[in-house]
């Protein structure tokens, strides 16, 4: 088999202890494997977010109301926060 990628050295900390257990499981050969297939959860993972944050925007652009002018939406958020602000103190966040 020829070697295409090039060795990276990782310090897993205490997450070793997470290696171990599933190269003790018998499900990875390798750590190798162990670090591919977390990488491909990640990449999963992400995929995921991006297709709900792509159906998030093509349900905005989709949605027949009509638009807001920005000002209008920074006024009423600026109002919603004066009127927390009173409720709760100048000191609350």
């Amino acid at each position: 088999m020829t070697r295409n990628s090039t060795p990276v050295l990782v310090d897993l900390g205490q997450q070793r202890a997470s290696l171990d257990a599933h190269l003790e499981s018998g499900d990875f050969s390798d750590a190798s494997d162990v670090i591919r297939a977390g990488l491909r959860a990640l990449d999963r993972e992400a995929a995921g977010r991006d297709a709900v944050v792509k159906a998030g925007i093509e349900l905005a652009l989709e949605d027949p109301r009509p638009s807001r002018p920005a000002r209008d939406v920074f006024d009423r958020l600026r109002d919603k926060q004066s009127a927390r602000a009173k409720r709760t103190g100048p000191d609350a966040a």
